[in-house]
């Protein structure tokens, strides 16, 4: 009698150190479940997340670009002016 009493105490034991593991993995997974909706909300949020910060960037990335074909145009031409000027002076 003394061996099952010794074995259903184990088991017990055994069966409370599992029943705490299953609790501190269900804290764990619901903490993580708050972390991903902190996540996806910095990711997705439309007026200041990662997606908005991005769509920002490449709106300004595309009018700077304009602009500096735009300036490139202008510097060309009016150097193609003044090498016009001199050959048109030189003759």
């Amino acid at each position: 009698m003394d061996e099952h009493t010794q074995a259903l105490v184990e088991l017990n034991s055994k069966l409370e150190r599992l029943l705490s593991g299953i609790e501190v993995l269900g804290a764990n997974q619901e903490r993580m479940g708050d972390d991903i909706s902190k996540i996806k909300e910095a990711v997705y949020n439309p007026d200041e997340g990662l997606y908005a910060r991005l769509r920002a960037i490449e709106q300004w990335k595309e009018s700077t670009t304009k602009i500096q074909w735009m300036i490139i145009s202008v510097v060309v031409m009016m150097a193609m002016k003044q090498i016009w000027e001199i050959m048109m002076v030189s003759n």
